[in-house]
């Protein structure tokens, strides 16, 4: 078994464009959760979220291209160029031995919400003949493995929530066991739109006023777009090209709860969190911080709370956890991939993301969440909590390096 690191990061959410944007955000606290601007918004009972503004699309990108990219992998190609750059590449060192995981709940969403508003709002008879191709869950991964030559496994990952670690945890598990020397791997979704809010509305576990993770005043989840992807690779591969490993990924851990599919299990987070210790040999002590699933959900917030005391026991109360969805919103697809932004920072730069908006101790909820204000500290190990509808679990567990 190979050690794997990641050696470059890319992103793209409502903090800012780029991996420097987002932790100078982190690091103040400072929210991009505002009012949404697309067609029919006013027909939303919830109107705020995580949105990106100001990104032009015909500035970057081919109208040849825009046929064919959806937002979601518009956003995967923004946060890919800028993982590969930092990584010091241009294409991949060995194309067959290179390939591309990217998670996403609803794939091109932007695409078929236009497509069904054009044949059913505005009665036409027909849509873009690349429809399909820029709507499918795998374009993103598709079109990152073409435009940097990785002939090796790539496709899509969609397990709603946990869509994106998934992605990096069998990225890393492939090169961890050979299988590829290198790996493109994340998570994006664009599904800020009339049908994708209209649709989490029906669930009833949106915020009207703001996302508030591990706070007894929290009322629901805030939703986020955006992308994250990181460059996966060999230590020694990436010590034979003089890269810079930003952080070791150590362990990797999924599960079901084969319970329910709305409402998560104490049970299976927790047997998700002791996996990824159990697979990286990280005892409970190392681990210095934990950025949180945390939504902002009644039950997810003191559901998690309980797993992560039943995995890591007396240490839990020495552990910093925090949740950053109440600064990007909830990315859904892609929430693991912006998110890991967060441990890459704790990791690397000694500097803990706040949970934002936190104003009242929950008796449920009675960890160090962080609140407010992010934190000095020096942080050797840390893990990334996924849980997601279907009851599917996925946790990173990550050591500097």
């Amino acid at each position: 078994m190979r050690r794997v690191v990641i050696t470059g990061a890319g992103t793209i959410n409502a903090l800012g464009e780029g991996v420097a944007a987002t932790k100078t955000a982190m690091a103040e606290g400072r929210s991009g959760i505002g009012p949404l601007s697309f067609v029919d918004v006013e027909r939303l009972s919830i109107r705020i979220g995580g949105q990106i503004h100001g990104f032009d699309a015909t500035s970057r990108f081919t109208s040849a291209q825009l046929a064919q990219y959806d937002p979601f992998t518009q956003y995967a190609l923004v946060a890919g160029a800028e993982a590969m750059a930092q990584a010091g590449l241009e294409r991949a060192p060995d194309p067959a031995a290179w390939g591309c995981i990217i998670g996403s709940a609803g794939g091109g969403h932007t695409t078929a919400n236009n497509a069904y508003r054009a044949v059913f709002a505005d009665q036409k008879n027909r849509v873009h003949p690349l429809t399909v191709p820029k709507l499918m869950a795998n374009a993103a991964p598709s079109h990152l493995s073409i435009r940097y030559g990785l002939q090796g496994p790539s496709f899509a990952v969609a397990t709603a929530c946990a869509s994106s670690n998934h992605a990096i945890g069998l990225a890393f598990q492939m090169v961890r066991s050979g299988m590829a020397e290198g790996m493109l791997a994340g998570g994006s979704e664009a599904m800020l739109n009339f049908g994708g809010l209209k649709a989490w509305e029906g669930l009833r576990v949106m915020s009207p006023d703001g996302c508030r993770p591990f706070s007894a005043d929290r009322n629901g989840m805030v939703q986020g777009e955006g992308a994250g992807v990181f460059v996966i690779e060999a230590l020694e591969s990436a010590e034979a090209r003089g890269a810079r490993p930003l952080a070791e990924i150590a362990g990797f851990a999924m599960n079901s709860d084969a319970r329910d599919v709305v409402m998560p299990s104490r049970e299976g987070a927790s047997a998700a969190i002791s996996g990824a210790l159990r697979d990286a040999a990280m005892a409970p002590e190392e681990v210095g911080y934990i950025n949180a699933h945390g939504t902002g959900t009644a039950a997810n917030d003191r559901i998690e709370t309980a797993a992560i005391r039943a995995a890591l026991g007396p240490t839990a109360d020495q552990v910093a956890v925090s949740s950053t969805k109440a600064l990007h919103g909830h990315c859904i697809g892609g929430t693991g991939a912006v998110e890991l932004i967060a441990c890459l920072m704790a990791l690397g730069d000694g500097v803990i993301a706040p949970t934002a908006n936190y104003t009242t101790p929950d008796p449920d909820c009675d960890l160090d969440y962080v609140p407010n204000t992010a934190r000095k500290a020096q942080v050797g190990a840390a893990l990334s909590n996924a849980f997601a509808f279907g009851g599917l679990n996925a946790v990173l567990a990550l050591r500097a390096i």
